[in-house]
């Protein structure tokens, strides 16, 4: 059974695991029993030449304290006699005791004499097993240099061989991943291995025989489609620029290519970014986040495009997304025009319209004729239809001039409690009619740069909504503060609310929230939208039912 990857790997280790511990254990032998032998010097025959040093020192001071002598004599020779190691020392030693229990006088010179053998004997043996311990030490040198240099040489071989023995199928492996990766189907890699390397490679084989299949069953199907694409894209009326998700054009159509005056080889495969560097209207159009319709001088010939990004999705994932281009001169000429009707309508109606108001006027004074109960309520009626009909046009006008761009602003600094002023003097008797307060909270003294007059109109039409759908006896909130770089206005009412649903649409023209009071033309905000964003503002609204509105827009403060 062929051994697979994992147990030729731990074999690997395991065979260097023994080699070290096999140049341990030898190195731990020889080094033990040097010490041994060292040990047993110090012990055997180092302790018996202090005995016998002691012993003559003894005899040297006898005669000054023979106590003394006597006592550190007999210690030594007793010690001496068990410590008997070498061949002969047994004997030299009874002759020592012989001698020393005979009359000591008479066989001094013969203790000294014993003595001395003992310790020339000794030495001796001192120097034969250094000598032999010497030998085991060169022994031991030569054992464990030529073992060290068996288990170099083989560990060398091993760490040469088996990186390659591991690294070679994975860079063969790696190589055939990257052909795959480019396409070349045709790659194979040839693995003469029982081990799970073997079987990779048999795998990529048969991945790279099935891709190689499936690449040549499915290329004119998907050249048929490719064309097919092209010449759905090409058919196209909008221009259509299409990119994935690395920044890289897929594919542009003929309209795009006109209105960007480019070449589809300059276009095509190209990054976004380098084709963005090189034509500033595709670069606009990246950069622009907002949908509002662009013009573009073509011959001669100014013509206004919106843009659309939609999003290519596969399998709920977004791979890419395609740019579409709209023409909308055609939409915009009509807009002028509406527009134009419009403003011409108002204008032309509003004469007629102020003349019958003054008619009105005049029938209410007496000097022409008494009017009774009947025709005043009638001549009433017709007063407030008159001047709702009035109001309507005059926000027509407003409308007509914002959507025209001929709106004339006059920007200058303000001081923001001076426009609340303004707009109080103008609200004031409309909400003492229903008993209404106001409560101004000013927490800032920094000056805006805006239009007053329209600032003024647009705070007039948030109090007379604010005032119109509060109950009686209630108060209004009007709250000056400072917001990062901006002024903002915010009016808060204890009305009933505005649904969440239609939260997004009061700006709207024309919009009235559902069962609101049928009065005016709703304009009345989206105008107020328009003026506040001409002087670079912005506008909103928060609600909850039952909790009241806030109406609040933001105007730029002046920098000191």
């Amino acid at each position: 059974m062929p051994f697979k990857l994992k147990q030729k790997v731990t074999l690997g280790v395991f065979f260097l695991f023994t080699l070290l511990i096999l140049v341990g254990s030898t190195s731990f032998f020889y080094l033990n029993r040097t010490i041994s032998n060292q040990r047993d010097i110090l012990k055997n025959n180092y302790e018996t030449l202090q005995y016998s040093k002691n012993m003559l020192h003894a005899l040297d001071i006898w005669n000054i304290d023979s106590n003394k002598a006597k006592q550190e004599f007999e210690k030594n020779l007793h010690n001496q006699e068990i410590n008997i190691t070498e061949p002969g020392e047994d004997t030299l030693t009874k002759s020592l005791l012989k001698y020393y229990t005979t009359t000591f006088i008479k066989n001094e010179t013969q203790i000294r004499y014993s003595i001395i053998k003992i310790m020339q004997l000794n030495l001796q043996a001192i120097i034969k097993k250094n000598q032999t311990i010497q030998q085991g030490a060169d022994d031991a040198r030569f054992v464990i240099t030529i073992l060290l240099t068996i288990c170099a040489l083989i560990g060398f071989t091993f760490a040469f061989n088996f990186p390659d023995f591991i690294a070679t199928p994975i860079i063969k492996l790696t190589e055939g991943i990257k052909a795959i990766a480019a396409k070349n189907y045709s790659q194979r890699i040839h693995l003469s291995r029982k081990d799970e390397f073997g079987d990779l490679a048999n795998a990529f084989n048969y991945m790279a025989e099935e891709l190689d299949k499936y690449e040549h069953s499915n290329l004119s199907k998907i050249l048929f489609e490719k064309q097919r694409a092209e010449t759905v894209i090409n058919s196209l009326k909008d221009a259509s620029i299409g990119i994935d998700n690395n920044g890289i054009i897929l594919f542009v159509n003929q309209q795009a290519l006109q209105l960007l005056n480019i070449k589809e080889i300059n276009a095509i495969g190209k990054n976004k970014e380098q084709l963005a560097a090189q034509n500033n209207l595709f670069n606009a159009l990246l950069k622009e986040q907002n949908n509002q319709p662009f013009k573009v001088v073509i011959d001669n010939k100014e013509q206004f495009f919106s843009k659309e990004i939609i999003d290519i999705t596969n399998a709920n994932d977004i791979s890419g997304i395609v740019i579409v281009i709209k023409n909308i001169t055609t939409f915009k000429e009509l807009d002028v025009a509406k527009t134009n009707f419009i403003a011409t309508i108002s204008h032309e109606l509003k004469t007629p319209l102020a003349s019958s108001d003054f008619s009105l006027k005049l029938l209410e004074n007496e000097q022409i004729g008494t009017l009774n109960k009947e025709q005043k309520e009638l001549i009433q009626s017709l007063k407030e239809d008159n001047q709702r009909l009035l109001k309507i046009l005059s926000e027509l006008l407003d409308l007509s001039q914002v959507e025209s761009g001929k709106i004339k602003l006059t920007i200058k600094t303000v001081q923001p409690l001076l426009i609340v002023e303004r707009a109080l003097k103008t609200v004031t008797t409309v909400a003492l009619e229903k008993n209404i307060q106001f409560n101004t909270i000013q927490n800032t003294n920094a000056s805006i740069k805006a239009d007053e007059e329209k600032t003024s109109w647009v705070l007039i039409n948030l109090l007379t909504n604010a005032i119109k759908y509060s109950a009686e006896n209630s108060t209004i909130q009007i709250n000056i503060r400072q917001k990062q770089n901006t002024v903002e206005f915010s009016i808060k009412d204890t009305a009933s609310g505005i649904p969440q649903e239609y939260l997004s649409k009061v700006f709207d023209r024309f919009f009235k929230v559902p069962g609101t009071e049928k009065t005016g033309a709703g304009l009345g905000l989206a105008i107020s939208k328009e003026f506040i964003e001409a002087m670079g503002g912005t506008i909103g609204v928060e609600s909850k039912l039952k909790e009241g509105s806030r109406f609040y827009f933001n105007l730029p403060i002046i920098v000191n």
